[in-house]
């Protein structure tokens, strides 16, 4: 029978961290210093002496350069491979001390390696001094105490100890300064998207409420007027109520499009590619109709892209349910016509007028909100008992690109 796969599968070792490009390259630069000024040396040093120790020598020397190879070609098993190789390292610096009659040259080359080669500071000491009690191997056996292979050794020591561990306070701090920053750095990220994240929420409540009562609302109000009309010309007029009844059912229909269309990912896919004048005319006459107003409507052919069309067609309708809830108006004036400077819309009234700087409705602040994205602007002109006039204008599509 199969046997059944772990719940839990182990997790992989993280891999070691990369180390950057310019610490390769000092790397590289010290490899080449330790072969030249630190393996070379004792091989050239016993070319005159006995054979014994010259083939010894050479021995030792190769099995230390074949052991760092492998420690820096195959370091699948860094830990037991570093400890070889720095032992190894330790027993070339106290043979070569006895045959060559001193090793502190190749003990100071060789101290980096004891602080590159260990995980903490504590090791690397120890290996330090472990290297130097082991330069002194061949002072000791000859009695030498007092020369300058043995000055050397003990100043290369202490200042291999003291630089370490100087060098290791320093990459500390280093590293918490640069995990504190990268812990600030994602707590900053976080806050950010977090605001973009608000943002979007807010810009995007702004914009489904803007077309609530760009579409929905008026609508609702629309409905709202027409029944209160049909009932009150029910008994008198049945015929106009029966007009107004199917306007009602016309509109809620409507309504129920745009509210499809209002939670769908294409807000604007219910809009008709139809030419913008074509719209207008459609708005402009269901107005009419629902109103029994008098409508003058000069609509000319322009080319607009979507969002101009929207805009202007949105600025149409909101327009028009301000005249016909607010302006107790006879007359109305709709004219499209392109300027110099891009596509202006037109919309006048003889109503009651108002004072444009006392008005702060949702509708206007979202029409000029609308042709803001467009880069336009909307002008209100009115007064108390003098009309008002609306004027959208947009840039054209190609200003906009420039």
């Amino acid at each position: 029978m199969d046997q059944l796969p772990p719940l839990h599968s182990p997790t992989p070792a993280a891999p070691p961290p990369a180390i950057p490009q310019r610490t390769r390259a000092l790397l590289r630069w010290y490899q080449a210093i330790w072969v030249v000024f630190g393996l070379c040396p004792p091989v050239v040093a016993v070319l005159d002496r006995g054979v014994a120790t010259e083939v010894g020598t050479i021995a030792l020397v190769s099995a230390l350069a074949a052991a760092y190879s492998m420690l820096t070609l195959l370091p699948r098993n860094p830990l037991v491979r570093q400890g070889t190789f720095l032992g190894l390292l330790i027993v070339a610096l106290g043979v070569l001390s006895c045959l060559l009659e001193g090793g502190a040259a190749f003990y100071i080359v060789s101290l980096p390696m004891f602080w590159i080669h260990t995980s903490g500071p504590r090791p690397a000491a120890a290996y330090t001094v472990a290297g130097g009690v082991a330069s002194l191997a061949g002072a000791v056996i000859r009695q030498e105490f007092f020369t300058g292979n043995v000055a050397f050794t003990f100043l290369g020591c202490a200042g291999g100890v003291l630089i370490g561990l100087w060098m290791y306070r320093v990459v500390r701090h280093s590293d918490e300064r640069a995990r504190r920053l990268s812990a600030e750095l994602a707590q900053t990220r976080a806050r950010l998207a977090e605001a973009h994240q608000r943002q979007g929420a807010t810009e995007e409540r702004a914009r489904i409420a803007r077309e609530i009562h760009d579409t929905l609302a008026q609508g609702l109000a629309s409905i709202v007027v027409l029944a209160q009309a049909a009932r009150e010309g029910l008994d008198t007029a049945p015929d106009r109520a029966a007009e107004q009844l199917r306007s009602i059912e016309r509109t809620a229909r409507e309504n129920l499009t745009e509210a499809r269309i209002l939670v769908s990912a294409e807000p604007h896919a219910g809009v008709a590619a139809a030419a913008l004048a074509e719209l207008l005319r459609r708005t402009v006459d269901r107005f009419r109709e629902d109103t029994g107003l008098t409508v003058h409507a000069e609509l000319d052919d322009v080319d607009c892209d979507q969002p101009t069309r929207i805009a202007l067609l949105r600025c149409t309708q909101e327009t028009l349910a301000n005249v016909r809830k607010h302006a107790a108006a006879s007359t109305v004036g709709v004219v499209l016509a392109r300027s110099p400077h891009g596509i202006e819309l037109e919309i006048t009234d003889d109503g009651s007028g108002f004072s444009p700087a006392e008005a702060h409705g949702f509708g206007l602040h979202g029409m000029r909100r609308r042709l803001a994205e467009l880069g336009g602007q909307l002008t209100v002109t009115s007064a108390p008992g003098a009309g008002t006039r609306i004027l959208a204008s947009v840039p054209a599509s190609e200003e906009l690109s420039n």
